[in-house]
């Protein structure tokens, strides 16, 4: 044991003394000196991550079989996501048995389901929302932002950065026929911005969950038959502001990253949601998603969109979807998804990078 120093000396003279204020301060001063150490400004939010794993907005992919992206929070959990993160676990929202069968009534599958989890996922976030940590969703299929829409709605108006390459917008043409067999996590942004049944879009009395006009989407593939089969129109008259995958690619994706962190911040809201389909990622390198694209962005492009997005500190919250771990069975794809959100919260800059530990 080493004799002690000058320094140590007046370090135990000291610490009587602090005793001595902290008790004429009253409880609340201990309460003050933590959050000025752990500093709770947004910009230094810690992160919370919920489960919702939700397979009740898509269609089977085979007879018999439940699409499997209800597994995607036990895939990326076990890819060490939350770990690197060092996020809190805030639990798990489960979901209602998933039915193939139609739901003629509100006309989606899983329609009275649906209405019921996204509520019960809204309740699960708002207290998350309330505090002063960064929330993060592990879905699940889109259909999940229902109910972080719903949460946000029911504090004020938020914007959302919808990182996808579907529009999830536009109705088939042919309506009827589809009817009862229509898929939420393939029109939630149409249900988020209060276009389809009350049941699905006004929950609460909350519709629209987001305004059109404070939603940027980001990533947009257009393949054959999409205008022609589609009601595409009625996306592109939306309001919505729209950059595709061709002009992130084009352009630098901190760039296109950094230009609509600029116009979400620029809107007359309380902060943004950041909802991430991992379909926007090009079929080469994610093959493991219901509809997978051949024009999509790579991790790469992906990490650095979602850096610039992730460094305002007006972005409250995030949400990760569709990523289906039956379609990955040696992990690799699911080990690649987590490097990737990892480092884009790493190269944010909102976060230390003592704060987020190296996902290699």
């Amino acid at each position: 044991m080493r004799p002690w120093s000058l320094r140590m000396l007046l370090i135990a003279w000291l610490l009587p003394a602090l005793g001595a204020c902290a008790q004429a301060s009253g409880p609340n001063f201990g309460i003050a000196m933590s959050r000025s150490a752990t500093s709770s400004s947004p910009d230094r939010a810690a992160i919370a991550v919920i489960d919702a794993p939700s397979n009740l907005g898509l269609r089977p992919p085979r007879p018999g079989v439940e699409p499997g992206v209800r597994r995607m929070p036990d895939a990326l959990r076990a890819a060490g996501l939350v770990q690197r993160l060092r996020g809190r676990d805030a639990g798990r929202v489960e979901t209602p048995a998933y039915s193939p069968e139609p739901d003629h009534i509100i006309g989606f599958r899983n329609g009275a389901a649906l209405r019921d989890y996204s509520q019960s996922l809204a309740d699960r976030l708002s207290p998350l929302l309330d505090g002063e940590e960064f929330v993060l969703v592990i879905g699940g299929d889109c259909s999940v932002l229902l109910g972080s829409g719903l949460a946000l709605r029911q504090r004020g108006r938020y914007g959302l950065a919808f990182v996808d390459a579907h529009d999830d917008f536009s109705y088939a043409r042919d309506r009827k026929r589809y009817q009862g067999y229509f898929t939420a996590a393939g029109l939630d942004l149409g249900l988020a911005t209060g276009h389809g049944p009350p049941a699905l879009t006004d929950l609460r009395g909350q519709s629209p969950y987001f305004q059109a006009r404070d939603v940027v989407h980001l990533g947009l593939v257009l393949e054959e038959g999409d205008k022609s089969d589609y009601e595409f129109e009625s996306f592109e008259r939306s309001g919505i502001h729209s950059v595709d995958a061709h002009a992130i690619r084009r352009d630098g994706a901190a760039v296109a990253g950094r230009a609509a962190r600029s116009r979400l911040e620029a809107m007359p809201t309380q902060g943004f949601w950041i909802h991430v389909d991992a379909d926007v990622l090009a079929e080469r390198v994610m093959p493991a998603v219901d509809s997978p694209n051949p024009g999509g962005l790579d991790f790469e492009q992906l990490r650095a969109l979602l850096a610039q997005l992730l460094a305002s500190p007006q972005a409250v919250g995030m949400e990760l979807t569709i990523f289906d771990p039956d379609l990955d069975p040696d992990g690799r794809l699911a080990k690649q998804l987590a490097e990737t959100v990892a480092g884009a919260f790493e190269d944010s800059g909102r976060w230390p990078s003592s704060a987020v530990t190296s996902a290699r």
